[in-house]
């Protein structure tokens, strides 16, 4: 499993007997790198067999049309598939009145630059993406286990890939907050999630994966079976 992106966000590739399939796209603006990025892993875009996204969100969606037109399915849970066709506000506790009361906070503005400067900020619409369902076994590299997890957005989903030993969460947990820097494992701030209180509920359903490491769309890698990194979350 690789680890590509920046600092602020994290896509994955998973290779499976030279068969690839990417998790999650970034920002738009990672294209500029894109080809050079998977020449260093000995790939081309063209290795791509499918991509599967965690949700919708603009930095976690931005290669999905780079890779459909190099050949790649786009598969996305079915609460996700509508607002990764038309994106939109969030609702629930990411809606305008609760942003605007963190509009104080140098972090969030730090992120909104950096989404700007990389495309994110106003994330283009993609048709075409194939859906699944919770509990579904993907039929792409990797064979991953879909596990909904919603509150983040309506249809986030974790993958776990059992045979690698490793649980993609997407922004189901972080473990480096984007707007505080704050390191470990830790729910997305509030007034980025639909519901924090679905997205604390959703934890308990990644308590028992077995798996060596936990892979999140910001921050590090969290090494190590994911109750140590839930029980950390919730403690905090």
């Amino acid at each position: 499993m690789h680890r590509l992106g920046s600092s602020l966000v994290n896509w994955y590739l998973v290779a499976d007997d030279g068969r690839l399939t990417a998790v999650d796209a970034g920002l738009p603006g990672f294209k500029n790198t894109l080809e050079a990025d998977l020449a260093r892993l000995g790939h081309s875009t063209a290795d791509i067999e499918a991509l599967i996204l965690t949700h919708s969100d603009g930095d976690h969606t931005g290669l999905a049309r780079a890779l459909h037109e190099a050949g790649a399915r786009v598969l996305i849970h079915s609460g996700d598939e509508p607002s990764l066709r038309k994106p939109g506000l969030k609702p629930g506790d990411a809606s305008p009145p609760h942003l605007l009361r963190e509009l104080w906070r140098p972090g969030l503005w730090r992120l909104f630059a950096a989404m700007a400067i990389s495309g994110g900020a106003m994330p283009k619409p993609f048709e075409g993406a194939e859906t699944f369902s919770d509990g579904d076994l993907l039929d792409v590299p990797g064979a991953p286990r879909v596990i909904a997890t919603p509150g983040h957005t309506v249809g986030h989903c974790a993958f776990h890939f059992e045979r690698h030993g490793a649980l993609v969460v997407g922004d189901a947990l972080c473990t480096k907050n984007p707007i505080t820097g704050s390191r470990g494992p830790q729910v997305m701030p509030s007034f980025l999630n639909v519901s924090t209180e679905q997205c604390v509920a959703s934890l308990a359903l990644l308590e028992d994966v077995a798996a060596d490491v936990m892979l999140a769309g910001h921050g590090e890698p969290w090494r190590g079976q994911p109750a140590a990194a839930i029980a950390a979350a919730r403690a905090r």
